[in-house]
């Protein structure tokens, strides 16, 4: 069974969605958290982008020691001098190069060719590997890069000593089926590629991330790039909780092996949460407060007979607790009656009923019942039939 490593850029990507900046106490404990998680990689920043930066990745350089420890740096030599200064102290430290190979971005950004790009291309890696072994060279808006520029560029890095080559999606562009095909093509074509590893960067803006990056597994990459809670630029990066537990889930269908500790994503994700200020949607996948939660009738009456029924992931498995029975317009008398026994209340089934229809005709807003007015409905209805 293959590995696929998670290369987490949360404190990087992540942190360049608008508003979503962290100060140092908050990247600290963001690295420390997923350390404890168990992520890979951690791609500490981006040194050469401001002095804070480059002292920052130091710092969580010597914070971290059991995963490796990377930073950014475009194809530049005072890029590369800053990110090889930032990580050296790191127990195990990767740098993180990376250039434009779209004809858009190479005519447009950069203004200059394809044949100054595969220059620098080896220049970069090469000063790369001079300073660390552990090299790795993405090519940014690689999804819209012609093919068979795309495979010289590939195939300049690998020659020049990256151990790990990326496509980057950075404008969320293209589909799963595009992208296996691209794979595909890559395998083909590029001398080398069995011998490095193949990671993938995955941006949000048509929703397919996260699609995206699991389509590209199965093709053959064997390191995502991904945020915790999608984090990043414009709609945000594949979320790592919902590609770690995608492979958990479906081992059927991806049979890969995760070093990551699943009962720690809820706690990263509100830590995260916390420091960027950005919330969970609470219909987020796996950690948003809904996650777990039941308010249809038919839905908690399958609940109650077996978890399994409505629940493909165990609220446990991610730090979480069940998010139980909301008593609400759509509920029914066998959440009701659940929630009845939880209170320490035993009330017949037609008791049980009055409280059903009295909750519901009560609530004037859609969020469901609490424990206290579902309490007082029910010893009202108690009350009433001793009385009568």
């Amino acid at each position: 069974m293959d590995n696929v490593r998670i290369f987490d850029t949360t404190l990087r990507d992540g942190e360049q969605a608008p508003g979503a900046s962290m100060d140092v106490e908050g990247k600290l404990a963001v690295a420390a958290q997923l350390e404890r998680l168990g992520v890979d990689v951690i791609e500490a920043g981006f040194p050469a982008s401001s002095p804070a930066d480059l002292e920052m990745v130091c710092q969580i350089s010597r914070l971290v020691k059991d995963c490796r420890v990377a930073a950014l740096a475009r194809a530049r030599p005072d890029d590369i001098d800053a990110a090889a200064a930032a990580v050296k102290e790191a127990r195990a430290p990767r740098i993180h190069v990376f250039i434009a190979t779209s004809t858009i971005h190479i005519e447009h950004k950069l203004r200059s060719t394809p044949e100054k790009v595969l220059e620098a291309t080896e220049a970069a890696v090469r000063q790369a590997r001079n300073a660390c072994d552990d090299v790795q060279w993405s090519a940014e808006d690689c999804t819209r890069t012609d093919y068979d520029f795309m495979c010289r560029a590939f195939e300049t890095a690998i020659r020049c000593g990256a151990r790990t080559v990326t496509i980057a999606d950075t404008v969320g562009y293209t589909t799963p089926d595009e992208l296996k095909r691209r794979i595909h093509h890559l395998y083909e074509h590029v001398d080398g590629m069995d011998r490095v590893t193949l990671a993938i960067h995955c941006h949000d803006d048509l929703g397919l991330a996260v699609a995206n990056s699991l389509a590209a597994i199965e093709a053959g990459a064997r390191e995502v790039q991904c945020t915790i809670n999608g984090i990043g630029e414009r709609a945000g990066n594949a979320c790592l909780e919902e590609v770690v537990m995608a492979i958990a889930c479906r081992a059927d269908l991806l049979p890969y092996r995760l070093n990551v500790n699943t009962r720690e994503l809820l706690a990263t994700s509100q830590l995260v949460s916390r420091i960027t200020g950005f919330p969970v949607p609470p219909n987020k996948a796996v950690v948003g407060a809904n996650a777990f939660a039941h308010e249809s009738g038919i839905h908690q009456h399958g609940v109650l007979q077996s978890p399994v029924t409505y629940e493909i992931i165990r609220p446990e498995a991610v730090g979480a607790v069940s998010g139980g029975m909301v008593i609400g317009r759509h509920s029914g008398r066998h959440g009701l009656q659940s929630r009845l026994v939880e209170l320490g209340l035993r009330l017949s089934e037609s008791e049980v009923a009055e409280v059903l229809r009295r909750v519901k005709a009560g609530l004037r807003e859609s969020r469901g019942a609490t424990n206290d007015e579902i309490h007082q409905i029910a010893e009202s209805v108690i009350s009433e039939r001793q009385g009568a």
